[in-house]
């Protein structure tokens, strides 16, 4: 099947969510290598597997499966011939005892699985390995019970550790060395038991010297009173060393033995996980097994793209009979791609065996291959304009289709003048039709809804659209072309009716009168109205301005920038004769001329209607003394005004 197809149609994204359900690397390999079947047997078999897979799921989700997790890893060392450590024991008598679960499981699952229950009877349970793994490995440890010499060895082990830890225990206790001891703590140095000796008293006990603390303080010493002891300890280690080694290397020996039966075992295993997981991708997306055929016959019904989820509206569709070819108009966003991609990827799905969304009676055609064309397929690497990419698809298409495929291409002949482009499409369907192809293909040219009518073997398809509410429906109808709803919207909408007929006539070269047809202002003005308020707020900057310059160009509190000084102050005194203002500058009252100042801020938009400006202007003991005099006379008071 063609890759390109493939992934234009997301059929990776299904095979990521179905891996998402399998325990095991080998289940989602297979998974990842699925890919349509073309011998309609073998598609036949693998959907009446996932069939049954799915009907077990239904009934028990809880499927002992095992994650086979360090098997791979097992059999590379087994064909190597090495040697089996604890854990990789303990993880294949996890899968054989897991296999003997699943074969319980499936026993009595013959009714609603007669194929796939069958499986799990080809699978072998090796107890004898089981119970020899279980007695002699527990974790990552071999047992004391795995040999009675293993046994004897440790207990011999343990004895021989406990006299040395009494001695040492008496050493340190012994008030003879209790001003050479570092601490009373007994601990190891490559295996050997060592006490803490101050390093000046070293001399002072008998022994090895095995080890020294980094500031060179304390000296590890083996005394000699156990020495005898460790080398005696040291032997029976090595003794238990290599009688472990003989037991896991029996063990080993026992598994080769079975190889060939641990083998069906795992793919088994790993196979039930691949079915399971198609099985309970199907129960997430409603799946269905589906009629096959290889007369390139499609009809499906109810169908939901998988990737989008249930609250789609189900797709109706139909192609292989009475007509080959099927051209969908309508509106953007109003699902064309959706439907082309829902057919195009259910059937991948079904012919790699999957079950897929659809309701009964739906039935799906084997192709050779499918070939699509959907989206621009712009690629910045090879510096080809969207038109450019498109026609080098169409070309791959027209060179390869025949009677075996499906073509699928979505806005034929865009990206190029209309006149041009929709004679491109016309030519590229006749050719693709001569050659046998069933066809779907959508386009918004309006001459290919008339070509699609007129020519034996096409038919028209819409995808419907609400003219009251202005929203798509997602649903298409076949055996009718979608008709253009611009005009129609626009009135909707609001729009003038003499621009409408305007339209009309500049379009299809005829009058029409659109004065029967329905008019109301659906969308709020809203640019309208900001306009509106802009020009509000215009006029009344411009009657502030008039004011300004009917009185004085600047009022007090108005803040101005003042050109010399490079920055701002605020009126305090209007103009004199002179043309020159009161300006306050950084606290410091100046006279500046009108020339040299320029309107910043408004005093209405700077300050509060009735705003007192003493509080600026004045100090703060004048206002104190203008508020007493407000009130009532008092000698000696005197207010004296700042001069500029």
């Amino acid at each position: 099947m063609n890759n390109k197809t493939l992934e234009l149609l997301e059929f990776d994204k299904i095979k990521e969510i179905i891996k998402g359900y399998a325990l095991s690397e080998d289940a989602k390999e297979q998974i990842q290598k699925l890919e349509p079947y073309l011998d309609i047997n073998i598609i036949e078999k693998n959907m009446n597997e996932t069939m049954e897979a799915r009907a077990i799921v239904n009934i028990n989700s809880s499927i002992p499966i095992h994650s086979l997790s360090g098997i791979k890893h097992l059999k590379e060392k087994i064909n190597k011939g090495g040697i089996l450590f604890p854990e990789e024991l303990g993880s294949l008598c996890g899968l054989l005892k897991e296999t003997k679960k699943l074969k319980r499981f499936m026993l009595n699952k013959n009714e609603v699985a007669p194929i796939i229950s069958t499986f799990a009877l080809s699978t072998y349970e090796l107890n004898d390995l089981v119970e020899e793994i279980e007695k002699s490995i527990d974790g990552s440890r071999v047992t004391d019970k795995a040999s009675g010499n293993l046994s004897k060895l440790r207990k011999r082990i343990i004895i021989l550790e406990d006299r040395i830890k009494s001695k040492l225990d008496t050493l340190l206790r012994n008030a003879k060395y209790k001003n050479f001891i570092r601490d009373a703590l007994v601990s190891q140095r490559n295996g050997r038991y060592v006490i803490p000796v101050k390093s000046e008293y070293k001399n002072n006990i008998e022994g090895d010297v095995l080890d020294k603390s980094g500031s060179g303080s304390t000296v590890f010493i083996e005394p000699e009173e156990i020495k005898r002891l460790q080398n005696e300890l040291n032997i029976f280690k090595i003794e238990e060393e290599n009688e472990v080694y003989k037991i896991l290397a029996a063990l080993t020996v026992l598994v080769t033995s079975y190889e060939r039966e641990i083998n069906i075992n795992i793919e088994t295993m790993s196979y039930y996980d691949f079915l399971f997981a198609k099985g309970k991708y199907s129960k997430t997306i409603d799946g269905r097994s589906v009629k096959l055929n290889t007369s390139n016959y499609i009809k499906i019904n109810k169908g939901r793209h998988p990737l989008i989820g249930s609250n789609v509206v189900p797709l109706d569709f139909e192609v292989g009979k009475a007509y080959n070819s099927v051209v969908i108009t309508g509106p953007n966003t109003g699902g064309k791609t959706v439907a082309l991609k829902t057919v195009g990827l259910l059937t991948i799905m079904a012919q790699c065996g999957l079950q897929v969304p659809v309701a009964a009676e739906s039935e799906f055609a084997i192709f050779l291959d499918v070939l699509a064309d959907i989206g621009d397929g712009q690629s910045i690497e090879q510096n080809l304009s969207t038109f450019s990419s498109h026609i080098t698809n169409i070309i791959n298409i027209l060179n390869t289709a025949d009677k075996y495929t499906l073509v699928i291409m979505d806005e034929i002949g865009a990206g190029t003048d209309p006149g041009e482009g929709m004679g491109i499409a016309v030519s590229v369907l006749e050719e693709i039709y001569k050659k046998g192809s069933i066809i779907l293909a959508t386009t918004h040219y309006s001459e290919i809804k008339e070509f699609a009518l007129k020519n034996q073997g096409f038919i028209n398809g819409c995808m419907e659209f609400d003219i009251e509410t202005l929203k798509p429906l997602y649903k298409l109808s076949i055996g009718k072309p979608g008709e253009s709803n611009a005009f129609l919207i626009a009135l909707r909408l609001g729009m003038n009716k003499l621009i409408i007929e305007r339209a009309h006539l500049v379009t299809y070269k005829e009058k029409k009168n659109y004065e029967d047809y329905k008019t109301e202002i659906i969308l709020k003005p809203i640019i309208e109205e900001d306009h509106k308020e802009k020009i509000i707020k215009l006029q009344k900057i411009n009657k502030i301005s008039e004011k300004q310059k009917a009185k004085s160009k600047f009022n007090i509190g108005d803040s101005v920038y003042i050109t010399f000084m490079k920055r701002s102050g605020i009126i305090c005194e209007l103009e004199n004769s002179k043309g020159d203002y009161g300006v306050m500058v950084m606290k410091k009252k100046l006279k500046i001329n009108n020339k040299r100042l320029s309107l910043y801020i408004l005093q209405d938009e700077l300050y509060p209607e009735d705003y007192d400006f003493d509080i600026i202007f004045e100090s703060v003991e004048n206002r104190k003394k203008d508020k007493i005099m407000s009130r009532k006379h008092v000698d000696g008071i005197k207010i004296v005004k700042e001069d500029f």
